[in-house]
């Protein structure tokens, strides 16, 4: 009997560091494919449709503004206070939609991961990608409301590092991702983290400087306790680092902190890799755990 040629065989993956990346490649069109899936139907039946996408962070930014800046008496410096809360939501907003929607990837697709064959990691990576459509439409959003108090007086101004905000945006989708995929891999197993994501979320958005400058965040650490410094919480939080580099590079606002990237890119690296390395050996069984 004549050998046949195939075009591709689908094997086990027996190497625990095959990253598969060019397997993800191959798939490319089915990537796109998912990634208008996700931007079509998440406010499809719904009334207000995309304007959900502007609801959330205007409403969120304007309780901030009421309770930290009004009452609490917060400080943010020259910047206006609704602007820099603004900024700090739309930052923090790409990292929770990508952490959040990407770990209950083997749960939410376990009928379609059950009949149909492609990389299993195209999935979370094509919640990234169309997060990135409602992180522009709040970016255009946080522009708007720039040019208004820019007009009104504010001294706000962009400083020279602007152009490494695609940066910020890919680093805060591996940290989101990685993370994503590591949580969606444990889920399978154990179903309380479903529960513990969305909570811990809630958390971390107030260790992630997101209402407040991450310096005076610092100050009231170190100032708990007498002679105890608490501040090491915030410099090990790489999500607080990319926002207030967010807000430097936006406002010329905070500080900058070379030490705080070049740790948070460490860190979105390695556990970015990690995340795929676990993600793609939970695929080979999960579908006897889920």
């Amino acid at each position: 009997m004549e050998k046949k040629d195939w075009l591709f065989e689908i094997t086990p993956k027996n190497n625990l560091l095959d990253l598969n990346l060019k397997e993800v490649w191959r798939y490319r069109d089915l990537l796109f494919l998912f990634v208008k899936r996700d931007i079509v139907t998440v406010y499809k039946q719904t009334v207000l449709g995309p304007l959900w996408y502007l609801i959330q962070p205007l409403f969120t930014s304007i309780i901030f503004t009421l309770v930290f800046n009004n009452i609490a008496g917060i400080s943010t410096g020259n910047i206006p206070p609704f602007l820099f809360n603004l900024a700090g939501i739309t930052i923090w907003n790409y990292f929770k939609e990508c952490l959040i929607a990407t770990s209950d990837t083997f749960k939410k697709n376990e009928a379609i991961f059950g009949k149909v064959y492609f990389p299993r990691v195209i999935m979370p990576m094509s919640v990234v990608i169309s997060n990135l459509l409602k992180f522009g439409i709040q970016v255009f959003i946080f522009v708007c409301f720039y040019i208004y108090y820019y007009y009104k007086g504010s001294s706000i101004s962009p400083n020279k590092y602007i152009l490494f905000l695609p940066f910020l945006i890919i680093i805060m989708g591996m940290i989101g991702l990685g993370l994503g995929m590591i949580i969606s891999s444990m889920v399978t197993k154990y179903r309380d983290l479903t529960f513990l994501v969305s909570f811990g979320v809630q958390l971390l958005m107030y260790l992630s400087a997101v209402m407040y400058p991450l310096d005076l965040m610092r100050e009231k650490l170190i100032s708990i306790k007498e002679g105890t410094d608490y501040s090491w919480i915030v410099d090990i939080n790489p999500i607080a680092h990319l926002i207030e580099f967010g807000r430097f590079i936006l406002l010329d606002s905070g500080t900058f902190s070379f030490f705080g990237i070049i740790y948070t890119i460490i860190f979105a690296i390695i556990i970015f890799f990690l995340g795929i390395l676990i993600f793609n050996k939970t695929e080979k069984t999960f579908i006897d755990t889920i």
